[in-house]
């Protein structure tokens, strides 16, 4: 029998209660295999990817089940409702170490002494922890993570939009957040979106998300699109904007479809794949 370690992907503290959630290896590589077949998948899928019995798949199920991060079905397993997002403290854990990958890549592209927007999501809270070092940061952000990620560096000049705290994505939003974000004039806008289609365009889970983004975008000299994987193919039913109302596109992999676009709006690309290991299937 094949032998996973426990692997703690995050943990989030608040003065009154803490949040520690922790996955399996197995598990994330079922997670990842769920987004990759389109959101559904079959238990017996899943357990010819492993060499463990079926109750032990059962029991990784029922413990992804309950975190809230997929739905069990007869026979198997799909994604949540697809016209919401997954809570931030679950999307934390996703494609972390891609996630972290590209929010390096993002470090390199920015020089020293320059502003940047920093969206809402689990890839900017990365790259904001890549930043706590670089040197003559201001930052605008309705990210409540991102914005106490950089309290941790004194010389960052952060600045937090006001509106209404949405709890279960831990941002901030409504028409206040949009009125201060439009008031700046920002060197770098590092935005995600919920999801991007095979035809190039981004896609957000609500229209006060769809509007928060092209803010960034109407705001930045330079836009930066980041995304892993996950969002490939992956449907929210409002439409922000295209690939090409950005000039660089970082994920760590890259379709055929969104690369002839790239290619076709001289949009940058960089492909930023950790390489961690998956079971052959």
């Amino acid at each position: 029998m094949a032998y996973y370690p426990q692997t703690q992907y995050t943990k989030f503290e608040s003065d009154t209660f803490e949040f520690n959630l922790t996955l399996s290896t197995r598990q994330k590589h079922i997670m990842d295999r769920l987004y990759q077949s389109n959101g559904e998948l079959t238990t017996t899928d899943i357990t010819s990817c492993f060499n463990v019995t079926i109750q032990t798949i059962r029991k990784d199920l029922n413990e992804l089940s309950k975190i809230g991060l997929v739905r069990r079905v007869h026979g198997g397993i799909n994604l949540p409702t697809r016209h919401q997002n997954v809570s931030f403290s679950n999307r934390t854990i996703m494609n972390l170490a891609a996630k972290q990958y590209i929010a390096r890549k993002v470090v390199e592209l920015l020089p020293a002494d320059t502003s940047v927007f920093l969206g809402i999501g689990t890839t900017p809270q990365q790259v904001a922890l890549a930043l706590l070092d670089h040197p003559g940061l201001t930052v605008v952000t309705n990210n409540l993570n991102v914005a106490l990620t950089l309290c941790h560096n004194q010389n960052i000049q952060t600045y937090l939009a006001g509106g209404k705290v949405r709890a279960n994505d831990q941002d901030v939003m409504g028409t206040e957040t949009i009125e201060f974000m439009s008031r700046y004039n920002i060197h770098y806008g590092v935005f995600g979106a919920g999801g991007l289609s095979s035809k190039g365009e981004l896609l957000d889970f609500s229209t006060e998300e769809s509007t928060a983004t092209r803010t960034i975008i109407k705001h930045s000299e330079t836009k930066i699109l980041v995304a892993d994987h996950s969002k490939m193919n992956r449907y929210a039913p409002v439409i922000t904007g295209e690939i090409n109302d950005v000039d660089f596109l970082i994920m760590d992999k890259i379709s055929s479809p969104i690369r002839d676009i790239c290619e076709l709006y001289d949009v940058e690309m960089f492909e930023v794949d950790p390489e961690l290991e998956r079971p052959q299937c």
